[in-house]
């Protein structure tokens, strides 16, 4: 038995991450160092075999060292063989489609532990991505966990010091993905608040958008405070309507991955806020990105979601008139900025 082989079959328990795009890949090396038996999913034969030859995902994640020890393959049945947790890190649009397709795989081990790292919200059913799981898949419900919070792969990857969450209804099982996870640079709290952590990182991308649409105005601080903080009072007045609780949101997966998101320059959706600012045109700009912008899509489903729960949200309804109906950015800030005077509720 040659060297490599021998080292690999002495690793610890079988991961599997469905995805390799920036985070997917991060997450991967992640568990790789931690000595865990890790296989990477990448959808199509020809990517795979790139990241298999190159050791490095040049599309997604160029520049880090991807170790020989990960499993790269376009197999979806042979990557899920015998896996005990399985992380889903693919848009949010696929979810669905690749839980159905994985689904047949998983019956064989229904004890798997499921692990959504993915943020946004499904357009059509607007359901969280822990719910469309739980429809795709014979898991318990309890089994299936999102490990979210502010964390650009851009620095994950580059061991900087990051805090994230994992959210889910079972105590043990938290702490047993906690454990997972948790390395010296890559901290991992739990929260049993499924719900508000969910609806935090998803609706995050929205305000983002409006972030960067102030950036791209030329706006400063001032502006960017109040954006912020208002965003985060629209975002847990809709996830408290939906049965979050009021303090995850001033946690990481609230307060704590919208301010990354809004302030960082690794932000895909501050980034496409920022060139509408400017001028640019939807389409052209994500005709342009290799990498998805959730928040796009996620503004539809929320302002979709407050519609039915007759939940008020100026700055997603903004957003939303900006993104699809090419309202004047300019025109959607003075309109937030004209509305009734108010009581500041939060």
């Amino acid at each position: 038995m040659n060297t490599k082989r021998k080292r690999k079959e002495n690793r610890k328990k079988q991961i599997t991450v469905l995805g390799s795009g920036s985070w997917g890949t991060t997450l991967a090396i992640l568990l790789n160092d931690k000595g865990y038996d890790v296989t990477l999913w990448e959808k199509f034969p020809n990517l795979a075999e790139a990241i298999r030859r190159d050791h490095e995902n040049i599309r997604f994640l160029p520049g880090i060292s991807i170790p020989w020890s990960i499993t790269v393959t376009s197999d979806l049945n042979n990557a899920l063989k015998d896996s005990k947790y399985i992380v889903f890190v693919t848009p949010s649009h696929t979810i669905r489609k690749v839980a159905r397709h994985a689904a047949s795989q998983v019956n064989y081990n229904k004890n798997a532990i499921i692990i959504d790292a993915a943020k946004g919200l499904e357009n059509k059913t607007l359901c969280r991505m822990s719910t469309v799981l739980n429809q795709e898949l014979p898991q318990d419900k309890k089994l299936i966990t999102c490990l979210l919070g502010p964390s650009h792969a851009e620095e994950v990857s580059r061991k900087m010091p990051t805090s994230v969450v994992v959210a889910g209804l079972n105590q043990s099982i938290l702490g047993k993905i906690q454990n997972l996870f948790m390395t010296a640079n890559f901290r991992v709290y739990t929260n049993t608040d499924l719900i508000g952590v969910e609806f935090g990182v998803a609706l995050k991308n929205t305000i983002a958008i409006a972030a960067g649409i102030c950036d791209g105005l030329g706006y400063g601080d001032n502006t960017k405070a109040a954006l912020i903080t208002r965003g985060l009072a629209e975002i847990k007045r809709l996830a408290c309507k939906l049965g979050a609780r009021k303090e995850t949101f001033s946690g990481l997966s609230g307060v704590g991955d919208l301010i990354a998101t809004c302030m960082s320059r690794h932000s895909r959706n501050r980034y496409v806020g920022e060139q509408i600012g400017k001028g640019k045109s939807l389409k052209s700009i994500l005709d342009d990105m290799v990498m998805v912008a959730e928040g796009v899509k996620t503004t539809k489903a929320a302002v979709s979601l407050a519609s039915k729960k007759g939940i008020e949200l100026p700055i997603a309804e903004q957003v939303y008139s900006v993104l699809f109906h090419r309202k004047n950015p300019e025109k959607a800030i003075m309109d937030l900025m004209l509305r009734k005077a108010k009581k500041e509720m939060y």
